[in-house]
């Protein structure tokens, strides 16, 4: 446990601070960081290795961030796609893409497709001629098919688009993987959590300019260097891992320049848990202009380097 005592305090009060520490969770209320024990070296350079290939099996899949090839933000009304410059929402010219294969119709929140009668748009396998992509209810959107490419709708507040995909980018056959930095048990850092009770709400901006509401559990407070840090986490207070996007000064050299991200377990009983930076992994835009990162609040960027996890997209 690392813990900063007076050693002006009596004796019997040192004692005392000492057998409170000993009680389970007494740590959070001391402010102290818990000692916990470390994992094999090996062992735990293994599970970084086994997590960088599942990170590269994901980026690579058709659903992978390396497949997005578009983001169109719709008007109201009728948007025309195809594969002519002309459509509101263009599609690569690939084979069986004509030049205009139906339109999005915008009204309400709700995206509905048309599809221009002899083209072979497809539906969880089936042929459409009219989908409602997305009604403005919740609910996953639909995904439309064309040849190798499929889309759906997003929603960011206000802005209502087309994301496209091409299960056959050529960034996927070319795409050689993540430069890492070494991998060290010394950044797997043993951790409390700051459990806010009720949770609050934090702003989290976007790449947008856009920034909103982000229900916080806590902060996951832990030291580096001596010095003691803190980040807020997002997500549900009773999931098992929370979400962090923190910033540090690797970002814009070594690291992408927004910030990365981080995935943590939840705490156990006496709100212990690690934060292991060596998963720290870069946010999407890394690998496509089309993505809509959130970036690190203000809170989150760290005035410390974190030479762990993953490094590039020095933007």
């Amino acid at each position: 446990m690392v813990c900063t005592v007076m050693n002006t305090e009596p004796l019997q009060t040192l004692r005392g601070l000492v057998a409170l520490a000993m009680t389970a969770g007494s740590f959070v209320s001391m402010g102290c960081e818990p000692d916990l024990p470390q994992m094999d070296p090996e062992v735990h350079s293994a599970e970084i290795q086994a997590w960088q290939v599942r990170r590269i099996e994901g980026l690579k899949a058709p659903t992978g961030w390396l497949s997005v090839i578009g983001l169109d933000w719709l008007e109201p009304g009728e948007n025309s796609f195809g594969a002519d410059s002309t459509n509101a929402v263009v599609f690569p010219a690939l084979p069986g893409v004509p030049s205009r294969a139906g339109s999005f119709f915008l009204g309400g929140g709700t995206v509905r497709m048309e599809v221009v009668p002899g083209v072979q748009v497809t539906h969880e396998g089936e042929p459409v001629t009219s989908l409602v992509l997305s009604s403005g209810e919740g609910g996953r959107p639909a995904t439309a098919h064309l040849a190798s490419l499929r889309w759906q709708v997003i929603q960011r507040q206000d802005l209502i688009g087309i994301r496209l995909r091409d299960t056959a980018n050529a960034a996927i056959e070319a795409f050689e993987g993540i430069e890492m930095f070494p991998v060290s048990l010394d950044w797997r850092i043993p951790a409390r959590f700051d459990r806010y009770d009720p949770p609050r709400m934090i702003e989290v901006p976007n790449v947008l300019g856009q920034s909103s509401p982000q229900p916080s559990p806590g902060a996951v407070v832990f030291r580096v260097g001596g010095k003691r840090f803190r980040l807020d986490v997002t997500g549900n207070p009773e999931g098992r891992s929370f979400s962090v996007v923190f910033g540090d000064e690797t970002n814009g050299l070594e690291s992408y320049g927004g910030g990365r991200f981080l995935t943590v377990e939840a705490p156990d009983e006496n709100g212990r848990l690690y934060i292991d930076f060596n998963r720290a992994y870069n946010p999407p835009c890394v690998y496509t202009e089309f993505a809509t990162c959130p970036l690190p609040p203000p809170q989150n960027k760290l005035p410390v380097r974190i030479e762990a996890g993953e490094m590039g997209g020095h933007g």
